[in-house]
């Protein structure tokens, strides 16, 4: 996650990047292009009308004159004011239209990596890439690129409308300008670091605070505020640094601008007066005023154009970042074309083998069946594989070798779609959106509330959430707060039996589950694994001894199988399981 500082003032590279998503705005791209044109030329009249009103009609004390110049400034000052008007509302509406298609982008990217990119990426600094870092980007249009382009176009103008004026004055005036011209340069560059270490810090305390929310209630338990205080002081006094940083630089940056703009104007005033004491010389005081106007105009965006430079910078650095995760190719194989409305439920794992970290295998080639309609448990210790073996048929993770079947085909030739719209999976830790209970079922498909109910009286839980405020219409708020963890799983199998799965996979855990929850949890378990294909990680004995086949597993190997009663015959390992775990459960 971390993003590369090229150390380059502007990388052209990011930017001719960002650049191909203006091309779908092409239109909002050329009103603002010809207003920053037309903004040139009106900021450039207004001085030439106030040399001609100084050295014609106020020296020739023409009224009539005067009041027409005048009005014509009015109308030429009015124009700019609605130019301007159209030129930031366009702007600024071409760069959130551009970031809305970019963060489009991006979140449709991330939900096709594969599990294990999340597993060793921070959450906090995926939201500050989806969410900060693609504002900076509306700012790289809105409030950098655009007013740099008018700036620099009015200077230029200036420049050139200085020369037609009086070329020698013009020398003079602009005789500093190399020297902020470099001033500007190292200024940039030294801000081009800044802000890519204030984006890091930004990532680390988002990335903290996200984590420490998160687990709060780990945090209280054992008793870390005090250290998680300390912890986020640091991080936050890093965040504060890198900020304090690019204060300086303008806090030096500016004075020095400030000073060689005065005396750019110095120079102006002393060589524009000693020409007009100078007999037969042309230029009046209507030319020093002027350049003075026109010195204002040509330093100041300078100056502006340097903390602009900074927004186009942001923009740049925030670009590189979220390239970086649009250039992460982090997917599953989804090159399978087979497509099926369902499963005959026929599953087979053929010397499989997987690991989350190389060379460390958690699955060390495995292999077993599962026939149509079969109810298969998996016991073991924790940590013998199970619970990878969920992640596996799903394809939340790619094995190293070997096959997995279902209906005899290996699941890669499936589409992603279709195998897991057919294998449901109910997992220990239930996660739930903050949205109603009904919502939180059906997940958007086309599911009336009848047949939600209908489902939810067949397996034993409608009782349940009937009692609750407003019923399927409860809002259980972020991960499901307000529920139980028992509560929460009820849902996760309706869920589940909703959607009419091929493949049932369960994970039955009941720790820190109340009696009537578990037992709500053991009907609705014997209904929906009713005739249908189930591999449930199987914690109570009653769901074992139902169970057509167990596969006993140990350090990422199967030990045994068979029925229950056949593996305690065994006098093996699941026998001294049943001793030690589920014989207490039987007494």
């Amino acid at each position: 996650m971390s993003s590369s500082n090229s150390g380059k003032a502007f990388d052209v590279k990011i930017f001719k990047r960002l650049m191909k998503y203006a091309k779908l705005y092409r239109s909002y791209f050329l009103v603002a292009s010809i207003s920053a044109i037309l903004l040139t030329i009106f900021a450039v009249v207004r001085p030439i009308l106030l040399k001609e009103i100084i050295d014609h009609y106020l020296a020739d004390k023409d009224k009539v004159g005067l009041l027409n110049y005048v009005l014509l400034m009015l109308v030429f000052l009015l124009s700019g004011v609605i130019t301007r008007f159209i030129f930031i509302y366009t702007a600024n509406k071409l760069g959130f239209s551009i970031i809305k298609d970019m963060r489009m982008q991006l979140y449709k990217h991330m939900l096709n990596f594969k599990m294990s990119y999340f597993d060793t990426s921070s959450v906090g600094q995926l939201v500050t890439r989806a969410v900060t870092d693609i504002e900076r980007i509306a700012s790289f249009f809105g409030q950098g690129l655009f007013m740099i382009i008018s700036d620099l176009l009015t200077m230029l103008a200036i420049i050139v409308v200085m020369f037609w004026m009086n070329w020698s004055l013009a020398l003079i005036t602009l005789a500093v300008l190399p020297l902020i011209i470099y001033a500007t340069k190292l200024f940039q560059l030294a801000m081009k670091k800044s802000f890519t270490e204030i984006r890091k810090q930004a990532a680390n305390l988002n990335g903290f605070v996200q984590e420490r929310v998160t687990g709060m209630n780990i945090v209280q338990l054992f008793n870390r505020e005090k250290i998680e205080y300390d912890n986020f002081e640091e991080i936050n006094g890093k965040h504060k640094t890198a900020w304090v940083k690019t204060v300086l630089y303008y806090s030096i940056f500016f004075p020095i601008a400030e000073i060689l703009t005065s005396i750019a104007i110095g120079l102006t005033v002393w060589y524009g007066g000693l020409q007009i004491i100078a007999e037969g010389s042309e230029t009046g005081v209507g030319d020093i005023i002027t350049f003075i106007m026109m010195s204002e105009m040509l330093f100041r965006p300078l100056r502006q154009i340097a903390d602009k430079f900074n927004t186009l910078q942001m923009g740049i650095v925030a670009g590189e970042r979220v390239f970086e995760i649009l250039d992460t190719e982090e997917y599953i194989d989804a090159k399978g074309a087979v497509e099926m409305e369902s499963f005959k439920g026929d599953i087979s794992f053929s010397d499989v083998h997987f690991s989350y970290i190389k060379n460390e295998e958690v699955l060390k080639g495995i292999s077993f069946d599962v026939k149509s309609g079969e109810t298969v448990a998996i016991v073991g210790a924790t940590g013998a594989g199970k619970s990878t073996i969920i992640n596996l048929i799903n394809r939340f993770y790619e094995i190293n070798s070997g096959e997995i079947k279902i209906d005899d085909q290996n699941i890669k030739t499936y589409t992603l779609p279709t195998l897991r719209k057919n294998v449901a999976v109910v997992l220990q830790d239930v996660f739930l959106f903050s949205d109603t209970i009904l919502k939180n079922i059906i997940l958007d498909k086309n599911v009336s509330l009848q047949e939600v109910e209908k489902a939810s009286k067949e397996i034993g839980i409608h009782d349940f959430i009937m009692t609750l405020p407003k019923g399927y219409n409860y809002n259980v708020k972020e991960r499901g707060v307000m529920l139980s963890s028992g509560q929460r799983q009820l849902i996760a199998f309706l869920r589940a039996y909703i959607s009419k799965p091929s493949v049932l996979i369960l994970d039955e855990a009941t720790s820190s589950i109340d009696s009537y929850s578990e037992q709500l949890i053991q009907d609705a378990t014997d209904k929906i694994t009713q005739n249908q294909t189930s591999i449930i990680i199987a914690h109570r004995l009653t769901t074992i001894q139902k169970a057509d086949k167990i596969i006993v597993m140990d350090k990422g190997l199967i030990v045994e199988q068979g029925t229950h009663q056949e593996l305690l015959d065994q006098s093996g390992y699941y026998s001294n399981l049943y001793e030690m775990q589920f014989k207490k459960q039987a007494s």
